[in-house]
């Protein structure tokens, strides 16, 4: 059994086209900002009517677990607004979202802002560096393995291997053999690279099993197109047709589907932290759930609205590099 996904074939209607490609670069990425700064509005009005329609009282869904207090109540009741129209609530409650003021955690006593701010540097760097493992390992991959019947059996199996098991499971693996049996890597810490080796390359590698089934399908073809028979003409080494050339036209389906997969990456970062005992957003998310402490879940939410607001936006400037057509506004498919 072999996982297969097959890329969106490029010159079909939709596939590789950019929303308003016509219309020139920057247009483009004033329309994205526009874009999501309605998605990010969104975000946060679902925040607010979810405080408002959680059963029970305001004060109490607020207060999580903590005991009610007239100072407590007092204090909450000015903070949100509780005495004036809901609309004036909603208003005030996104003019503080848009300056980072996301209220305070009657749980853990800090301001929500500064538990989030404290938190995300750890939790960015191991998303960053499991999207790094990720396409390290797609693009070996795919470049070693297209067009060689062997190699891609090979690939197809590790693959499958890969996306098949939980990363909290690889996570458990790797602390075992690297951590406990060879004692290269430190089993619990969050200091320096060698800390993060393992959880990102137990967060990375399913992703990028993924990625590299796609990037393969598109480098295949590519490598069948005229432009590749041109190439080879010059006696160019296959390698170097491959990366330079090759990888380049493959890259479209496989940057649109990592765009997609990113935002996996954070959810899957809150039980690697847990397994690999690192701080960060993963383990502040859990424990507000379990406390009940919604404020410091709303400010999350709106947190991971705006990373997949970067990546999008991220993916469609990366259209651009990678196919000049859409900068001269053609809107004809993906690269060929």
């Amino acid at each position: 059994m072999t996982l297969e996904l097959t890329a969106p074939r490029t010159g079909e209607p939709g596939v590789g086209e950019v929303p308003g490609a016509a219309a020139g670069p920057a247009k483009q990425i004033v329309l994205r900002m526009l874009s999501g700064v309605g998605v990010l509005f969104g975000a946060a009005t679902l925040s607010f009517l979810g405080v408002r329609l959680a059963p029970g009282d305001t004060i109490d869904v607020l207060l999580g677990e903590q005991p009610r207090t007239p100072e407590v109540e007092a204090a909450i009741r000015a903070e949100w607004g509780l005495d004036s129209p809901a609309t004036v609530q909603y208003a005030r409650y996104l003019w503080n979202v848009a300056h980072g003021d996301f209220g305070r955690s009657y749980v853990l006593q800090r301001p929500v802002s500064e538990v989030i701010a404290s938190q995300a540097g750890p939790t960015l760097a191991l998303t960053g560096a499991a999207l790094l493992v990720a396409l390290v390992f797609a693009v070996v991959v795919a470049t070693t393995t297209a067009r060689r019947r062997r190699g891609r059996a090979v690939a197809n199996a590790v693959e499958l291997a890969l996306v098949s098991t939980p990363p909290f499971w690889l996570g458990i693996v790797l602390l075992s053999v690297f951590s406990f049996q060879f004692k290269i890597f430190p089993v619990a810490a969050n200091k320096g690279l060698s800390a993060l080796v393992l959880p990102a390359l137990a967060l990375g590698l399913a992703l990028g099993a993924v990625i590299s089934q796609v990037l393969r399908d598109g480098l295949e073809r590519a490598l069948d197109e005229p432009f590749a028979v041109t190439v080879r003409s010059w006696s160019v080494r296959e390698s170097e047709l491959r990366l330079r050339h090759g990888l380049r036209h493959a890259a479209l389906p496989a940057v649109t589907l990592t765009g997609w997969l990113v935002g996996g990456l954070l959810g899957g970062a809150v039980i690697i932290e847990e397994v690999f005992g690192r701080p960060g957003l993963g383990r502040v998310t859990v424990e507000a759930v379990l406390t009940q402490d919604l404020p410091v879940v709303l400010a999350v939410a709106i947190l991971s609205a705006f990373v997949y607001v970067v990546i999008s936006t991220l993916v469609d400037l990366a259209y651009l590099w990678l196919d000049p057509r859409l900068r001269r506004g053609s809107r004809s498919g993906g690269a060929r």
